[in-house]
């Protein structure tokens, strides 16, 4: 008989914009209040517009500092799920760079995607994502959550008008981030990912 990891499953939220005047805080605290209903998950957050890493890709003092406060984070996870807007149809720069300047932190776990934008709610960035993660060996589970006219779904308090749909969605969407962090961590218990 095979015992099973049964312990939380640590999820990293990555807030992905560092635009001024950014919406996300919105959606992230909508986010975190959903994640820390479940005694199934603990999280971390780590958002881009605390960062400061250089594009260059260059190892300088300035990055090694930025990289001592965000890898820790992207390493211990066992998921994560990345909140990201839509911007000219895709996800920001500041998170490809972030995503860039790691490699093995992200291999053989498991990525939900949360978007918000426009009309297409940030689909087209979450598909773009999709691209980018494969390539990195990382899982991104199938189900979303995305908020299209994002900022006329919540009031001025920042409470989501009608919670129905959304809350729906992120059950299922952290169902499955569950499902897959845990068969990718009980994987790698048994055998490394040599990817």
């Amino acid at each position: 008989m095979t015992t099973q990891n049964t312990s939380p499953l640590h999820v990293t939220v990555v807030l992905g914009s560092n635009r001024h005047g950014r919406f996300g805080p919105v959606v992230a605290d909508w986010l975190l209040d959903r994640l820390r209903t479940r005694e199934d998950l603990t999280t971390d957050v780590l958002d881009v517009a605390e960062t400061d890493l250089p594009t260059s890709m260059t190892r300088t003092p300035q990055a090694a500092e930025a990289l001592a406060a965000i890898t820790p984070k992207l390493a211990s996870a066992d998921a994560f799920v990345v909140l990201t807007p839509e911007y000219n149809h895709s996800y920001p720069a500041a998170l490809k760079n972030l995503i860039d300047w790691h490699h093995t932190e992200w291999q053989a776990k498991a990525v939900a995607l949360v978007s918000y934008g426009g009309i297409s709610g940030g689909l087209r960035a979450t598909e773009h994502l999709r691209q980018v993660f494969a390539e990195l060996h990382t899982v991104t589970v199938r189900d979303t959550v995305s908020f299209p006219n994002a900022a006329g779904a919540f009031d001025s308090e920042g409470t989501l008008k009608d919670p129905t749909g959304p809350n729906a969605a992120a059950k299922v969407m952290l169902d499955q981030l569950v499902w897959w962090g845990r068969a990718l961590r009980e994987a790698k218990e048994k055998r490394p990912y040599g990817g």
